[in-house]
């Protein structure tokens, strides 16, 4: 496995004080088509229980994964589910969404889980949202013989001679992403053949090219090399993303992302004029 670079994630705060561990390219496009991985992990119920009140989006796509605890999702296309341990969660917000995510009010186990944002191209970002979840969809998985498995969340996937089809099938940029956990001293072999793989580990230890590569960093590959993932005696968690960069401009400014700063400006004003919508009352209620 050959290792290009690597980014440290780094703390922050998001939403009504939910404190997070964050990665983020919005100029350089080291990540494209991935603009942001923000991790969420913490048994403390203070940092996350302010959740994110409604807010907009457009011209990106979210996708979430939960790995304990749960939050509720409400947008104003009317869905409101509970995504919890193992579901996954897709939002290609188009022209605009408006939603929220709040900690479930019976999660007392704390919360881990994570929200990645894609750029979606400019020919498709004012198309209407879209929406999908796997609250009532499996996710395959396969576990090898030598200590690893994986979890297919989005796209598909060859794994130790196995054909895995995540439910989550029209990422922006072709992008594919997966959820492997590789016992202490185990090991993964993938070939793999986007332009861009990148693995975030979220957990363990990695070791390669003689060297160790710990927690909450994200380790972009030559993808024309074989991945062969090897752990130390803690085993690793790991997100594996995989892409075909878009190479167009980006112009961000908070939960917008568009190709000029005219569009920014009239994704400001269509929200502040209420052409966004908004959360129905109805789904409000409990």
């Amino acid at each position: 496995m050959n290792i290009i670079k690597q980014y440290p994630a780094h703390q922050t705060t998001d939403g009504d004080g939910v404190n997070i561990t964050r990665l983020a390219d919005f100029s350089r496009g080291h990540f494209d088509p991935f603009l942001m991985i923000d991790e969420l992990k913490s048994d403390d119920e203070a940092d996350y229980i302010g959740g994110f009140p409604p807010h907009p989006h457009r011209g990106i796509e979210t996708f979430s994964y939960i790995l304990k605890g749960g939050m509720e999702h409400r947008d104003q296309l009317g869905n409101v589910k509970a995504i919890q341990a193992g579901d996954v969660q897709w939002m290609s917000t188009g022209s605009g969404v408006i939603h929220s995510e709040m900690p479930l009010a019976d999660t007392d186990t704390g919360l881990h889980g994570f929200q990645i944002w894609l750029n979606m191209p400019a020919s498709e970002k004012m198309r209407p949202a879209r929406y999908q979840d796997t609250t009532t969809t499996p996710i395959p998985e396969y576990k090898n013989t030598t200590g690893a498995q994986l979890r297919a969340l989005a796209g598909n996937w060859q794994f130790a001679g196995q054909s895995l089809a995540g439910p989550i099938e029209e990422l922006a940029g072709s992008a594919a992403i997966a959820d492997i956990s590789i016992e202490a001293n185990g090991s993964a072999e993938l070939a793999l053949k986007q332009s861009f793989v990148g693995i975030y580990l979220y957990s363990g230890e990695l070791i390669a090219q003689g060297k160790r590569y710990s927690a909450q960093q994200l380790l972009l590959l030559d993808s024309s090399k074989a991945v062969n993932l090897v752990t130390s005696n803690t085993g690793a968690g790991m997100l594996l993303l995989t892409g075909t960069p878009i190479k167009e401009e980006i112009v961000h400014m908070g939960p917008f992302v568009m190709n000029s700063q005219a569009e920014i400006r009239q994704a400001i004003d269509d929200y502040q004029s209420g052409r966004f919508g908004n959360i129905p009352k109805t789904n409000l209620e409990t």
